[in-house]
């Protein structure tokens, strides 16, 4: 043998062994939170590792761990079907729904059933494939039946395994599990974003998700993800008569399964696992919304099936909103884009329900009176539907001695302009439509992405282009330069080049959405749709009547004459003529034929969705040949239903209108055709 020859053989031994000792540390720190190795012994042992690849290029294998860093950029997320479906849960919120749900599992199965318990772990499902025990594919869990595949981004995450730790790997392994962002990893994620001067994450689960879907893999491995495997989707070659016996065998392969899962032989011992989660929420490290029961034995769970969207084997018990108490510093108002002046609470920083509360809106003076919110008081706060920040009301005991009612100002904080509050109305209103806040308040919904859909064009950069006179009116934004955009803070020859190109390509957008940002009162999306379809131009809607607006389907009197007021005046006249000056053009639409699964069909949403957002909804609908409302009536054929849902839902149940949830809908789009079977 060669000294090169006999050099290469002792790399490839080396290579082998470091590959052996990383997984294994992974393993230690990520899955059994016990290291055995100091942060700069680990990391001298990948540097070893990489310079041996460095020099010897033909050992690098996709499962070494120095592939898990890096990676071409993707240029899209490819959908991917899942081996079985990863079907949603229903939920539970009461002891008593918890123990019915239970009687009717061991009247259906005539027999007594165990159960697994564990946390509900507020992150974003994955389906992780090894295939002879490697690590090959990542998706989303996306609606259940396709995913976005993100095996690249997958592989940076620490936990997740690139080989199984077992001597005889099955064939196929398809792995559910929940991608999450420790609430500390969250926490520095945001300071870091907010000095730079981006935007901040709303909690760790959008944290979590937004650091999955990056399009470059190198920037999800720059944030600390974590992973928790709860089941098996697809196992050829293994055979297990539990779901507990499942998750021992997940942990033996080296994947990292909650500590906190537990068994339990009755409902009340699991509704006490419950409760004292729900008291321990704050515990761990990561955020946690509720549990997971599931009946153990999976002879039951074949027995017991699924419906079309959820196993009837399995429950979620969510905990209730939380509150939390905290201080109001003072109260302040605040002037929005269509005049009307808002009462909000300034906090005592406060973290409830996995973000940080620092302010509450108060909603308007009626509110405020009849909840008796004064500065000084120590007040209960919530997330209403775990999204809105809101004052549950005063705990009067606690209330500092010589703390007076909060009377609503006369004056806009902004122009100081006297305001105004019409008869029977609930809202001050600052009348003075040249008000620096309502026109920065117009030109950031302007740009918004359910307006003009401007890239690039925030807040902070309006504030500062209106602070230098440059710009006053949404017509303005298109005569800007570039040299002007180079003396804004923070912007180099990039941000320049990408906000003109943002804007230059919003120079030509549907009516509708023009229609939209024009902040005209009453007029939203739904009745801009139908105006665009009716009304080739701004010039026809200009020129038509009260009464030829309100024939347009789901526009009444009070749009109708919203809008024929707000064209007839000459500053709105004027500000459609300086559009027209700088370039912006709408295309007509005319109204289309309804085609497609829902062609005809009038629907409202309520609540929020888990594969997509309202606005992706309602576009998929009317692409399905829907019109979408915003308000449920007898012409209404069906409301879909969501979490958290509002009044909405129970106008449709009072009206005797029919009501789906997000998987039928999905079913209507002809999204999700698959023949539902339990997960396993």
């Amino acid at each position: 043998m060669t000294e090169q020859e006999r050099r290469k053989v002792e790399a490839k031994r080396r290579v082998e062994e470091l590959r052996h000792l990383i997984a294994t540390h992974d393993y230690r720190y990520y899955v059994l939170d016990s290291p055995e190795i100091s942060d700069a012994e680990y990391d001298e042992l990948v540097r070893e590792l990489r310079q041996l690849e460095e020099e010897h290029p033909e050992l690098i294998t996709p499962d070494s761990p120095t592939q898990r860093v890096g990676g071409k950029p993707s240029a899209l997320f490819v959908p991917v079907r899942h081996a079985s479906p990863m079907l949603s849960l229903d939920n539970a919120f009461t002891r008593a729904e918890l123990l019915a749900w239970g009687e009717r599992v061991e009247r259906q199965v005539g027999r007594r059933a165990d159960f697994v318990s564990e946390l509900k772990v507020d992150g974003v499902a994955v389906a992780l494939t090894y295939e002879g025990g490697v690590y090959r594919r990542a998706a989303t869990r996306g609606d259940g039946f396709w995913g976005e595949e993100l095996t690249a981004n997958v592989r940076t995450i620490r936990a997740v395994p690139m080989r199984l730790r077992v001597p005889k790997p099955p064939e196929l392994l398809e792995v559910r599990g929940e991608v999450y962002l420790p609430v500390k990893a969250f926490e520095r994620l945001n300071q870091e974003l907010a000095s730079r001067g981006q935007r901040v994450f709303a909690n760790p689960r959008n944290a979590a998700a937004g650091s999955l879907r990056q399009k470059d893999p190198s920037v999800t491995a720059a944030r600390p993800l974590r992973l928790w495997c709860y089941g098996i989707g697809v196992a050829k070659g293994l055979r297990f008569g539990r779901h507990s016996e499942a998750l021992d065998y997940l942990r033996e392969a080296g994947l990292p399964v909650n500590p906190a899962t537990e068994k339990h032989r009755t409902l009340s011992e699991v509704y006490g696992y419950c409760e004292r989660w729900q008291r321990l929420r704050h515990s761990v490290d990561y955020e946690i919304d509720g549990a997971v029961v599931k009946v153990d034995q999976f002879g039951l769970q074949e027995e017991l099936g699924a419906t079309s969207r959820a196993p009837r084997w399995a429950l979620a018990y969510k905990f209730p909103p939380e509150e939390r108490t905290t201080t109001v510093r003072r109260i302040e108002v605040h002037t929005g884009r269509t005049g009307r002046v808002t009462p909000f609470a300034v906090l005592e920083p406060v973290r409830v329900s996995g973000a940080t509360l620092t302010y509450a809106t108060l909603h308007n003076e009626d509110e405020i009176r009849r909840r008796d919110v004064r500065e000084g008081d120590t007040v209960i706060v919530r997330r209403a539907g775990e999204v809105i920040p809101e004052i549950v009301g005063p705990v009067p005991s606690r209330r500092p001695q010589g703390a007076r009612p909060w009377v609503f100002p006369h004056r806009c904080p902004s122009c100081k302009a006297r305001l105004v509050r019409e008869e029977g109305a609930a809202d001050w209103r600052c009348p003075n439509r040249r008000c620096p806040s309502q026109s920065l308040e117009w030109l950031y919904h302007f740009a918004s992405r359910g307006a003009m859909d401007i890239e690039h064009l925030g807040y902070v950069t309006l504030a500062s282009l209106m602070e230098r006179g440059w710009v006053e009116d949404p017509a303005d934004l298109y005569s800007l330069t570039g040299k002007q955009l180079s003396q804004l803070p923070g912007f180099k020859e990039k941000s320049v080049s990408n906000l003109l190109e943002a804007i230059a390509a919003a120079r030509q957008r549907p009516l509708w959405r023009l229609l939209v940002g024009l902040n005209v009162r009453h007029v939203g999306p739904t009745a801009a749709k139908a105006l665009a379809e009716a009304f080739a131009s701004l010039e026809e809607l200009a020129d038509a009547s009260v009464e030829e607006l309100m024939e347009v389907g789901g526009v009444g009197p009070e749009i109708a004459g919203s809008l024929h007021q707000w064209l007839q005046r000459p500053e709105s006249r004027k500000l459609i003529q300086k559009l027209r000056r700088v370039g912006v053009e709408v295309e007509p639409e005319r109204r289309k034929v309804a085609r497609g699964p829902l062609a005809g069909k009038t629907l409202v949403l309520t609540g929020g969705l888990d594969t997509m957002t309202r606005e992706e909804a309602s576009a998929e609908a009317e692409e399905a040949g829907a019109r979408v409302s915003s308000t449920v009536s007898r012409e209404t054929d069906f409301v879909v239903v969501g979490r958290e849902p509002g009044s909405k839902y129970d106008r449709a149940r009072a009206l005797g209108v029919e009501t789906i949830d997000e998987s039928e809908f999905l079913r209507r789009l002809g999204r999700a055709q698959a023949e539902a079977r339990p997960e396993r």
